[in-house]
């Protein structure tokens, strides 16, 4: 019995000292309010698999924003995984949902914003409980270095000559005209997408502005210093550093947070290896490897 005592004793105080020494967790910080809500992370993030799988192909569809990092995660998985082909396609993130709507086979979504993602699960085509909200950006300002531009930001951009601007489907595009909303230069009338080349046109006072079908063309025209000034994401920027300057980087209080989740898709025409490959290439995703390719083209790692 006292060995019993004895041995209950020295678990406790074991237990004890263990609470002693656990860290403090650190102090929450309120996050900005979002235009569009993030969902929770999963519990645990899932781990690809080690051995080699089967012959497949998986269909991905990626924002233009992440092509640079995808160019460098693709050969990497590969590596691993020298059976899985990836085949992606890079576009704005409503551009790929219509084709997604429109019947092309796709396996992996990777947006460029929340409402793209909403509509996949609402309709029917995301695979329920696959969606990631991986990464986060912010919007940037542009302009080619050396252009003597008299716009210093935001507020200002009515003093550009010309705009290269996103379409409101595009997510740049829209956060773009969320953060003209907050600036009061839009009126709120209606929500950002709906918000015309025209209408934001005339609310800078009639400047010229080329609309652009996705980030990427928003970046080379200002880039090939066909427009004064252009907003794209800061990832973006940062990849033609050496081409632009960076006038401003706006403050997610204007725009709202920027997610980029991350889904499984419902593809009637994958086989069951594909749909494997599929799954392991979203765990992948989600490694410390990857991670650090994202973070190296300047993308937050969202927490």
């Amino acid at each position: 019995m006292k060995k019993w005592i004895a041995l209950l004793s020295a678990i406790l105080m074991m237990a004890m000292l263990g609470a002693c020494a656990a860290p403090a967790a650190p102090a929450a910080t309120e996050a900005p309010a979002a235009t569009e809500a993030a969902t929770e992370a999963p519990a645990a993030t899932p781990e690809p698999t080690a051995a080699p799988l089967e012959a497949a192909e998986v269909q991905l569809f990626i924002a233009a924003s992440l092509e640079g990092a995808f160019k460098e995660i693709i050969p990497l998985y590969n590596a691993a995984q020298p059976n899985v082909k990836i085949t992606y396609k890079a576009d704005s993130s409503g551009t790929l949902l219509t084709q997604v709507q429109e019947g092309f086979a796709c396996d992996v979504f990777f947006s460029a914003a929340v409402s793209q993602i909403k509509t996949l699960e609402e309709e029917g085509y995301m695979i329920a409980g696959s969606r990631v909200d991986l990464l986060a950006n912010k919007l940037a300002l542009i302009t080619l270095k050396g252009s003597g531009t008299a716009v210093t930001g935001f507020a200002d951009l009515a003093k550009a000559k010309s705009i290269a601007l996103a379409d409101g489907s595009v997510p740049a595009g829209k956060y773009t005209r969320q953060l003209l909303i907050g600036l009061g230069i839009l009126d709120g009338a209606k929500e950002a997408k709906d918000y015309t080349t025209a209408d934001v046109s005339a609310a800078l006072g009639g400047v010229e502005i080329n609309e652009c079908s996705n980030v990427s063309k928003v970046k080379e025209a200002v880039k090939e210093g066909s427009n004064e000034v252009g907003t794209v994401y800061y990832s973006d920027a940062y990849s033609v550093k050496d081409d632009v300057d960076i006038l401003e980087v706006a403050d997610t209080k204007l725009t709202g947070d920027i997610i980029y989740p991350v889904c499984r898709v419902n593809n009637a025409e994958a086989t069951a290896a594909e749909t494997a490959a599929a799954d392991d290439f979203i765990a992948f995703l989600q490694t410390d490897a990857v991670k650090a390719i994202f973070e190296k083209f300047m993308f937050i790692i969202n927490k």
